[in-house]
């Protein structure tokens, strides 16, 4: 019971991040669950099981307030779904120490991106960039792979080239809806079995906080809570990176 409220609690306060940041669901889930131990695969699998529930919600939320952009959200969705299951497989397929190291060196790199992100101030523009489709090819191997980093990396990238963060953080919420079905059933076609208390307790928080997302786009100002995303990302992949190397000696 305790191990599903804390879960539970997790995926509530990612969730309102997420909201928030159109990012670091994945990244701080996923994070955690490495910390205490369980494999690359698994954890992915877990969080994007749970994904599909919460991403649903923030979708739906973020369509309501009109905070998509549906020609950015297609491009997107479509490309995204592609890369999501190409990673998926490939994560399912390598053996879960052998690709630890790596996927902590990635959300290393996530970190220390959305830091970056949080300490510049660019421009705003309504330009539609046509970049988006292989953006989300990479956005979706990425995010199946790390556990997250789909928002990282999508949302990062659009807004850092000028687009509104509202319509980008709205486009690439619903986008990842599908982005997380296509990887979630990946995962169970080539795992099997996906372990259902976690994705239950994470589901759980994570819808609880899902239908605010799209009002606190609005509302709370995106920066800070960057700048706190980035340091725990950071803080968990640093020391997942030192257990790993310790392990190794």
């Amino acid at each position: 019971m305790t191990d599903f409220l804390l879960l539970a609690a997790l995926g509530f306060v990612a969730q309102l991040v997420d909201g928030a940041l159109g990012m670091a669901f994945g990244l701080i889930s996923t994070s955690f669950m490495l910390a205490f131990g369980v494999s690359p695969a698994h954890a992915s699998a877990v969080v994007h099981t749970a994904e599909v529930a919460t991403t649903a919600v923030a979708g739906a939320s973020h369509l309501a307030h009109r905070n998509v952009d549906r020609s950015l959200f297609l491009r997107l969705a479509i490309a995204g779904v592609a890369g999501g299951v190409l990673g998926a497989y490939v994560l399912s397929n390598i053996e879960g120490k052998a690709i630890r190291p790596f996927i902590a060196a990635y959300l290393l790199v996530m970190g220390v991106l959305i830091l970056m992100r949080a300490a510049r101030a660019l421009p705003i523009e309504d330009a539609r960039p046509v970049f988006a489709p292989p953006l989300g090819l990479v956005g979706g191997f990425l995010d199946a792979i790390g556990g997250g980093g789909w928002g990282p990396l999508v949302t990062s990238t659009l807004i850092g080239s000028g687009q509104a963060p509202r319509t980008v953080i709205g486009s690439v919420s619903l986008a990842e809806f599908f982005i997380t079905m296509a990887i979630a059933g990946t995962f169970f076609t080539e795992l099997g079995t996906v372990y259902l208390p976690h994705v239950l307790a994470l589901g759980a928080g994570g819808v609880l906080a899902a239908p605010f997302a799209g009002l606190i786009v609005k509302r709370v100002r995106p920066r800070p809570l960057m700048v706190a995303v980035g340091l725990l990302v950071t803080a968990l992949a640093v020391r997942d990176l030192v257990l790993v190397l310790a392990v190794s000696r």
